[in-house]
């Protein structure tokens, strides 16, 4: 890869976390002229982004000294507590600074999150900011951005997020991108599980697969996301894009946020679950066809 060169006008970013998402967010930001420092857990990603382009950091605290928007995208809740207090990041970022939280890490955490901000370092400004979308999106700016945070963040933002997503859509309190997105994910889970249990239902009643790919296609019974998995599915194509791993995260994330029953999310959850303590965590949602006697 490419980039152009540094545009000096535009702020300068850090993104923690060189994982398939942040690799793909650093690379957009580069196209586009940003200074990009980089740190990860492991070297090695953030090495190959220096390579084409970025600032590669040993340590989080040197990534965000003089950055003036600082990116989180880790694993979880855990790993960004570790990043940004036991690790030193938030109390290197410089006074004025924005810190966009921008993995799924849950409404709970994401509300302390924001509260020992506002104590230890009321000079930054946190903002809420979970993605949707995958590698390719991320890859190619092209994610959906779920934003709630401060109003005089957003001007810092704005071409930030303009370069790495299709769309921000902005929301009201903190938390508020982090309750939208555990919906909108829970919603991607009962697609893909609803497109494997139909899949299977076929084969046992002797329907063609590719009237289930049809009727997923196009029609009143049409769902992009299922027919892509679907289709995933039947070519026995396991290659992550958004890993069953991370989806059974959100699952429970999502059923810790809320006090009504959910059956159906619940029952998925522990049959993905059973899915991930067999080794398929790594490999992408559409393994959700195993354990269903789904032939490829």
């Amino acid at each position: 890869m490419t980039s152009p060169a540094a545009n000096d006008t535009l702020p300068r970013v850090a993104v923690l976390g060189a994982g398939a998402m942040g690799r793909g967010m650093a690379h957009s930001l580069l196209r586009a002229g940003f200074r990009v420092g980089v740190w990860n857990r492991t070297p090695e990603p953030a090495a190959q982004l220096a390579s084409e382009g970025a600032t590669a950091h040993e340590l989080p605290d040197a990534a965000v000294r003089h950055a003036d928007v600082v990116i989180t995208m880790v694993s979880d809740a855990g790993a960004v507590h570790d990043v940004a207090f036991e690790q030193g990041m938030l109390a290197a970022m410089r006074p004025g600074a924005v810190w966009a939280q921008m993995a799924t890490i849950g409404v709970a955490a994401t509300e302390q999150l924001a509260a020992r901000v506002a104590t230890e370092r009321p000079d930054v400004s946190y903002v809420d900011a979970p993605v949707s979308g995958t590698r390719a999106p991320a890859e190619h700016g092209q994610l959906l951005i779920l934003a709630s945070g401060p109003e005089a963040a957003r001007r810092v933002l704005e071409p930030v997020f303009g370069a790495l997503g299709q769309r921000t859509k902005w929301l009201r309190d903190i938390g508020d991108g982090s309750r939208l997105k555990l919906v909108m994910n829970t919603w991607l889970v009962t697609l893909v599980e609803g497109a494997a249990e139909v899949i299977a239902l076929a084969d046992s009643l002797g329907v063609a697969r590719q009237d289930v790919l049809d009727f997923l296609a196009e029609g009143n019974l049409a769902s992009p996301v299922a027919h892509v998995k679907a289709q995933k599915m039947l070519a026995g194509d396991d290659s992550p894009e958004f890993s069953l791993q991370w989806a059974l995260k959100d699952i429970v994330l999502a059923l810790a946020a809320t006090d009504r029953p959910l059956p159906v999310i619940a029952a998925v959850r522990d049959r993905w679950a059973s899915l991930v303590n067999s080794g398929l965590g790594g490999r992408d949602v559409a393994a959700a066809r195993h354990g269903l006697g789904m032939r490829t």
